[in-house]
């Protein structure tokens, strides 16, 4: 059976055969890879599908055709089914290293799992396992297979890694924009609306408004607060806000405006500014100029960048080496293609 019609059984784990054939009788469930002797089922590998479905945002129509489950199936199986052999890999190097996880540390993580949840009693709690369709013991298996999978990334890759000055520094010279900030504006606008249906120019309305942004704005050279003017005068919405607007970065401006801005200082006023639905102001409040961190002032927020980047390569690396050493045997051409489709697509960032 293609992969990519699997999901049509999914509602009916319960009938699931063995190369399409039912022996003796009997339901035999479908295997679909051994890692070293651990098997993968057919309904294992339909349960990570429909949740990496869920989790994408899709929905399973029991009505779609071939082709839709064709495409969605493509999308995620490839990466799901690297992820599931790895998973059973990093598991089983947890176990051999006698990594488990005690009783004590699984009522602490139900505590704060009820904690989270503002879950009070254990019949809450029962109630949100059944709807899960989980019993107690799934989801101890559940965290202690993500306990040890942390622990042998903790252990046997994290613990290794170190950042040295030297990679820092290349690090940050390489990348000084990552640790420049972009100048910034912040503005006070009063705005006098002119009105009409902003495709054609009433010359009557549009002279009102131009006197009356021009008298504004005399006021506010005169020495009267911006901000009463705005309250008093203005037609934005910003002006429950005081009209202030910002920070804005200056980049984002356009260039004409970018251009009068700089030659102002905070304080300054802008002449009467035609928009498309009227006149503006723009009081300069403040204004900052791009500066760089220094090696030292960034230090921290290399290395852990460095760090997260070594990591990465560091666990891919350590993930090849023991694909290397399993003995993973593959029961399902078709799956196995796609395991190999997904070795060579790059993990998300939550992958990692």
């Amino acid at each position: 059976m293609h992969y990519r019609t699997m999901l049509r059984s999914a509602c009916l784990v319960g009938f699931l055969v063995v190369g399409g054939s039912v022996l003796h009788g009997e339901i035999i469930e479908q295997i679909i890879v051994k890692v070293n002797g651990e098997i993968m089922t057919k309904t294992d590998l339909e349960n990570r599908q429909i949740a990496a479905l869920r989790q994408s945002g899709q929905q399973v129509d029991p009505k779609a055709d071939d082709a839709q489950l064709k495409r969605m199936l493509d999308q995620v199986t490839p990466q799901l089914l690297v992820n599931a052999v790895d998973e059973m890999l990093l598991v089983q190097r947890g176990r051999e290293l006698g990594y488990k996880m005690a009783d004590d540390q699984f009522n602490s993580v139900l505590d704060s799992i009820k904690k989270d949840n503002k879950i009070e009693s254990d019949e809450q709690f029962q109630a949100a396992l059944k709807a899960e369709n989980m019993t107690l013991s799934d989801l101890r298996r559940s965290l202690e297979r993500q306990m040890i999978i942390s622990r042998v990334q903790q252990n046997e890759v994290m613990s290794k890694i170190a950042v040295t000055d030297e990679e820092a520094r290349a690090y940050y010279d390489s990348h000084r924009a990552e640790f420049t900030s972009s100048p910034t504006v912040t503005l006070r606008e009063i705005f006098i609306n002119v009105p009409g249906d902003g495709a054609t120019i009433n010359v009557a309305r549009d002279e009102q408004a131009r006197e009356r942004v021009n008298a504004v704005r005399q006021r506010a050279l005169n020495g009267e607060s911006f901000e009463k003017l705005v309250a008093d005068a203005s037609d934005a919405a910003s002006k429950a806000n005081g009209g202030l607007i910002g920070p804005l970065s200056a980049g984002d401006l356009s260039p004409d405006l970018q251009k009068l801005l700089a030659s102002m200082k905070p304080g300054d006023i802008t002449p009467p500014l035609r928009t498309p639905r009227g006149y503006q102001l723009l009081k300069l409040e403040a204004a900052s100029t791009a500066e760089t961190k220094s090696f030292d002032e960034a230090r921290e927020e290399i290395s852990n960048k460095v760090f997260t980047d070594k990591r990465r390569d560091e666990f891919e690396k350590y993930l090849t080496k023991l694909r290397s050493q399993a003995i993973i045997e593959w029961k399902n051409a078709d799956v196995k293609k796609a395991y190999d489709q997904g070795l060579t697509q790059p993990r998300t960032a939550a992958e990692s």
